[in-house]
């Protein structure tokens, strides 16, 4: 097209408030109402009704921002006149513009909260020429085109707009009228010579029109499609219709997937009620909702094992092997999976066990329930518990609903693939319930041999046999079951790992695993016992090896970097000298005894979830009105405790060498160091009692035997928990005598041998016990049964400046 001569008459600057407005841009000739909310808009708007009302609009680049700066606003834009003005309810200006002149921004000012635009305005001259009128006529008769296939456009309106003569008011009102992105209208805007936009404006038209009559094609297309999609149903339907007539069974998908039900090996009644859904689908029109629900029934159904089983290893050898080889210790759980082979092979059809694994994060239950499977040769699937609040998660959704499925159940015996897998109940503990029901409730059925070999999932709705798979949950602490599941299932605890376990499990899996990991070999790097020793001793505290594999695999890592660096020959040796090269400062410190014996301090012992911990406890008397001050974050439980040892105390102070009324005139404070640590538990009773014993008596307390016992009123000893734990924390604190109740006598047989050997242990039955084992001198002879008043020394309080764990 050949360009309309033009010509251009001088250039005009002004000064004029500015406003940025966004997601529309505004040509000349165009009438648009907009609303003004922005504080600075507003202030612009007002200096502009305040003089002539003409105000410069540019559009800003991102919609999104609510205060852009000068450079986020495109440079050119439109002189409006305000034609009308409406303030709102809300503070709000709704506004009616008219777009005057096109401007180009020279320079831009935040002058009194808003923004003044020095503006370039240029006049341009159009001589109509027969080529400017050919140009502008082809333009109109595009536009005429455009408005016909967009339906969003009024014809008769549009074609009244753009009938004029001035080539530069067409170009504006058809500009304004397209409907384009902010960013090609705003390339129209800002071309300001009325020839140029002329034939720009018929190119973007041509586009603009290929573009609908390409949408006009697909939409006739997909009609098309859509009508012979009906047809062919209608066609189907009728060569259904005919072939009933004729008395001929449709040879299709129908055939398939009864061969799949008969060969599925469902029960009688399962079998029977898939015939039936089957039956019901071959009626139902394909296109139909509920044809997609009875598939997906039917596939469900056709996907769950109902015959195929594991072909099972009943080799007690081998089992042992494998679990020798990817687990260190833990006999008992050893011993009762062997048991479980042994009787699979005197039992021809046993009923699957239920075995639920108890203990600290981090000492192998997970991957126990994976041993099981290698070593019986079953399929193995995992489900996880944590946080399951619902109890369709178990049962699954009945039909009815849009979207239902199975429940987990099913769904991993699907994913197994057999009738009798290992099946893991991981974190069986963190279950929850809310208003959708309580998942632990609906597990009562899953594990209960007598139960479920009728399992009935929601879904499903029919009886499905869980009796051949072996169910193995886990769970940190039992207190959080329910008991009637814990009624059904059989719990096995397993108790954190010793120091020297570590040791052993670290040098046969551990080691060996994290240098795999890094890709070093065993020429690169060693550790010594003592290296393995050290971090578990400065960098870990826990039951299990978690921490323990996360520190051999830091110290990998940092010796792969040195591999890399200095070459494939770099070897180093681990020692207990060198590990805090690696591992930087030592993060937790062992609490020892002692250094001396003295009044009114006593070690007693405490169980943590990561383990035992050595516990100090003091007591100090003051003159007073008989106060007794307990601190050191203590819980009720223990609380009561000391409040139960200060009555004994009193109960016996003729026998103990006190006066009857000595808790008149003494106060008395028992503190238990760590105070930002919680502690809580009746363990402390003995404890808390030799403490105040002592400090009353000014006997002291020896340093090498520390104690743990609940007391009661009448001064007994009774049971408490955790007995491994607290010895090998008293072992790791180098004391070697430790005072326990004569009930935990039965449980020294699950304390290892070696540290049974090592250790002097008295089984005690009452306080009197304690009191002449742990004081270093016996108590004074029993005064005369006379009360007196009496006014003790103080004993000065002990320091204690090492880290204790929490009881």
């Amino acid at each position: 097209m050949t360009t309309p001569t033009t010509t251009k008459e001088k250039f005009e600057t002004r000064k004029l408030p500015m406003m940025p407005i966004r997601d529309v841009v505004i040509f000349p000739y165009m009438m648009t109402p907009f609303v003004v909310g922005r504080e600075s808009s507003v202030r612009a708007l007002e200096e502009a009704l305040a003089a002539d009302k003409k105000i410069f609009l540019a559009t800003q680049h991102d919609a999104s921002i609510d205060e852009p700066k000068p450079t986020e606003i495109f440079q050119v834009g439109t002189i409006v006149n305000i034609v009308q003005s409406l303030k709102l309810p809300d503070g709000n200006i709704k506004v009616l513009v008219e777009g005057v002149e096109r401007g180009k921004i020279l320079q831009v000012v935040d002058t009194a909260g808003y923004f003044q635009a020095t503006v370039r305005t240029a006049k341009y001259g159009t001589e109509i020429t027969p080529a400017v009128e050919a140009a502008m006529q082809r333009v109109t008769g595009l536009f005429e085109q455009y408005v016909k296939l967009c339906q969003s456009l009024n014809y008769e309106t549009m074609i009244a707009a753009v009938r004029m003569e001035d080539p530069s008011k067409l170009t504006d009102t058809i500009a304004s009228n397209l409907q384009l992105s902010i960013e090609e209208k705003q390339e129209l805007l800002e071309i300001f010579d009325p020839g140029d936009r002329l034939n720009r404006i018929a190119d973007v038209l041509d586009i603009e029109i290929e573009k609908l009559n390409m949408d006009r094609t697909i939409q006739s297309r997909v009609k098309r499609q859509m009508e012979r999609a009906q047809k062919e149903y209608y066609l189907n339907e009728k060569i259904k219709a005919i072939q009933k007539e004729l008395g001929r069974g449709e040879k299709s998908e129908w055939d398939e997937l009864k061969k799949k039900v008969d060969a599925a090996g469902m029960p009688k009644d399962v079998h029977e009620k898939a015939l039936q859904e089957l039956k019901k689908l071959e009626a139902m029109p394909p296109m139909s909702a509920e044809s997609t629900v009875s598939r997906n029934y039917l596939d469900w159904l056709l996907a769950v094992p109902w015959k195929k089983r594991s072909k099972e290893i009943r080799s007690i050898e081998r089992a042992e092997k494998v679990l020798n080889e990817d687990h260190y210790g833990l006999e008992k759980i050893k011993e009762r999976i062997l048991e479980f082979l042994a009787v699979r092979q005197l039992v021809k059809n046993p009923k699957g066990s239920i075995l639920c694994f108890v203990g600290p994060p981090g000492v192998g239950k997970t991957s126990l329930g994976m041993s099981i499977a290698k070593a019986t040769g079953r399929k193995f699937v995992r489900m996880s518990l944590g946080g399951v609040r619902d109890e369709a998660e178990i049962r699954g959704h009945r039909r009815t609903y849009i979207g239902a499925l199975p429940g987990q159940i099913i769904q991993m015996m699907k994913k197994a693939g057999t009738k009798n897998p290992v099946f893991m109940l991981d974190e069986v503990d963190k279950m929850s319930m809310d208003f959708r029901g309580d998942p632990s409730a609906a597990l009562l059925e899953v594990l209960d041999p007598e139960q479920n070999f009728m399992f009935v999932d929601h879904y499903l709705d029919v009886e499905y046999d869980l009796s051949q798979v072996f169910f193995v949950a886990t769970a940190n602490v039992m207190h959080t079951i329910p008991a009637a599941l814990q009624d059904r299932m059989e719990v096995l605890r397993l108790h954190g790992y010793t120091e020297p376990e570590k040791i052993e499990i670290a040098k046969q899996f551990l080691v060996r695993k994290q240098r795999l990991s890094a890709g070093l070999t065993e020429k690169n790097i060693q550790f010594t016992d003592d290296a393995i020793a050290a971090i578990i001793r400065g960098y870990t505290r826990e039951a299990g090896v978690r921490n323990l594999e996360r520190e051999i695999g830091n110290i990998c890592r940092k010796v792969a970097r040195k591999v890399v660096k200095e070459g494939a020959e770099y070897r180093i040796a681990m020692t207990a000298e060198n590990v805090h090269d690696f591992l930087g400062v030592i993060k937790f410190r062992d609490t020892e005894a002692h250094e001396k014996s003295e009044v009114g301090l006593v070690t007693g012992l405490a169980w943590t979830e990561v383990g035992g911990s050595i516990l100090s406890t003091e007591v100090t008397v003051v003159e007073g009105k008989g106060k007794l001050t307990l601190t050191g974050k203590l819980g009720d439980v223990m609380q009561e405790s000391a409040q139960a040892a200060v009555s004994y105390i009193r109960s016996r102070a003729a026998q103990l060498g006190l006066p009857r009324d000595f808790y008149r005139n003494l106060d008395i404070h028992v503190h238990v160091p760590e105070g930002a640590i919680p502690k809580d538990g009746p363990s402390a009773g003995i404890t808390i009692a030799t403490a105040i014993a002592s400090a009353l008596s000014k006997i002291a307390v020896r340093r090498d035997i520390a104690m743990t016992g609940e007391i009661t009123l009448r001064g007994k000893v009774l049971p408490i928990g955790g007995l491994k734990e607290k010895l090998l924390a008293a072992h790791r604190a180098g004391i070697f005598e430790v005072l326990l109740p004569k009930d935990n006598e039965k449980d020294l047989a699950e304390v290892p041998e070696n540290l049974r050997n090592q250790m002097k242990l008295h089984c005690v039955e009452s306080m009197d016990d304690v009191l002449r084992i742990a004081l270093e001198k016996p108590l004074p002879a029993p005064l005369p049964d006379e009360p007196q008043s009496v006014t003790l020394p103080i004993a000065p309080p002990p320091a204690s400046d090492t880290p204790t764990a929490h009881q």
